[in-house]
């Protein structure tokens, strides 16, 4: 089994690097975007520009997607279900199990495999292809992609079964925004009470309270006040009500959730959809009149540096 031509739709913070990788492999790519300039740079580097979804499936047999709402993914995936070369459809979006099943059930329907590979690692693990790539669909197609997924990140096979990597992406996310959000409101605490917010960290990441977010977020985005790690808190919101969706269609507890939702829904009404999601920390830091910072030492009222 070959892959063939690749192709890839959706060319935003996350998209651009992955297909970039791609390219800097010699591989050839058909691309498209509804933002013309990020065409443009797709182009520059090499890629070959689509006029449409639809285009770069009669271009590409396997074609890759980085969309940001399962909305978007499902009106992509019924543009190109019916193109005349496409053969696999890679989506690494975080779109929830229903909508990948939906994708599923149209491509299928068509002779399309669809590969369901949400990606874990944000834009930096984009860049360096070293994202968790947690993929369900068929067993022989994804061993057939390894070349191409190995260019991405690490890929883990989760299961056949349509959406099951999307139900594993999501308990990944409300993991991560979890414990971000978590970070956040005990580092706000520790700075009310008089403690330097860089020993907290150094504290928590040699202790057991030590997170992602406290080992990489809050030193590369919080500490220095750029709030640039490259998520934004949109995305963030959308999956944890992804997984709250999810838990509640399975009657499974969301006490926890329920409350990091809260959370979320507060930094993106505030902050705004496109804020960086570390600005999870500002609400809080407001309330508390206080900035978690390593060089700031009064508040910061002027919002998320974009």
């Amino acid at each position: 089994m070959t892959v063939g031509d690749l192709g890839f739709i959706g060319l935003g913070n996350m998209g651009f690097p992955m297909m970039a990788r791609l390219l800097a492999a010699d591989r050839r790519v058909t691309v498209f975007d509804t933002d013309e300039a990020a065409l443009g740079r797709a182009v520059t580097a090499g890629a070959t520009a689509a006029a449409s979804a639809r285009e770069v499936g009669e271009h590409a047999e396997t074609v890759l997607a980085s969309l940001p709402t399962p909305q978007v993914s499902n009106r992509v995936v019924a543009e190109i279900a019916g193109a005349q070369r496409i053969r696999r459809f890679i989506d690494l979006s975080t779109v929830g199990r229903q909508a990948a099943q939906r994708n599923h059930d149209l491509l299928d329907a068509h002779g399309v495999a669809a590969l369901d590979s949400p990606v874990s690692g944000g834009v930096h693990g984009a860049e360096a292809g070293t994202l968790a790539v947690m993929v369900s669909g068929p067993r022989s197609e994804f061993d057939a992609l390894a070349a191409v997924f190995a260019l991405i990140g690490r890929a883990i096979f989760v299961s056949e079964q349509p959406g099951a990597a999307q139900t594993m992406k999501l308990v990944n996310n409300l993991m991560a925004a979890t414990t971000l959000a978590a970070t956040a409101e005990v580092m706000v605490m520790g700075v009310k009470a008089g403690l330097d917010p860089q020993v907290m960290i150094d504290v928590l990441n040699a202790g057991s309270g030590g997170t992602h977010a406290s080992r990489d977020k809050f030193p590369r985005a919080v500490l220095p006040r750029t709030f640039d790690y490259g998520f934004a808190t949109g995305l963030m919101n959308k999956d944890v009500a992804l997984y709250l969706a999810e838990a509640r269609e399975l009657a499974t507890p969301v006490d926890v959730a329920e409350s990091i939702a809260r959370i979320w829904d507060r930094t993106q009404t505030e902050h705004g959809a496109n804020s960086d999601f570390t600005c999870v920390v500002k609400p809080m830091e407001d309330a508390a009149d206080v900035v978690v910072g390593s060089e700031v030492t009064t508040p910061d009222r002027s919002g998320p540096r974009r």
